[in-house]
């Protein structure tokens, strides 16, 4: 079974990188630019799971995560986020992300991540 996995990100690169790994691991990967365009993209395609950056114009990962949450509870979401935002993080696990990725990370470490939540 081929996962959708939503990639919400507003740096180009970021999502490129992610993609590529995705690609390795046989996921499709449909991409949003923003915490807009991410919740427009999660209740239109059901993504199988979510990455989501927390900094992002437009609307952020914790409003764009309340937002999701909303929709769909079942769909797990996973947090990205620099080094220092910890506090960020917590209230983006309080709200009810299930997981949060550091960045920079490793290629490895995204995988099992991701892995945690799909092979079920």
């Amino acid at each position: 079974m081929k996962y959708k996995i939503l990639v919400v990100d507003d740096a180009i690169f970021m999502r490129e990188r992610i993609k590529k790994i995705l690609n390795g691991i046989d996921c499709e990967t449909i991409e949003a630019k923003n915490g807009k365009e991410g919740c427009e993209l999660f209740q239109s395609t059901e993504p199988d799971l979510v990455l989501l950056d927390i900094s992002m114009p437009v609307m952020n990962g914790i409003e764009a995560l309340s937002q999701m949450i909303c929709i769909n509870p079942n769909i797990p979401i996973v947090m990205c986020s620099a080094i220092g935002q910890e506090s960020q993080i917590m209230n983006a696990i309080d709200l009810g992300a299930k997981d949060f990725i550091v960045k920079p990370f490793s290629e490895d470490y995204i995988i099992r991540t991701i892995q945690k939540f799909l092979d079920k």
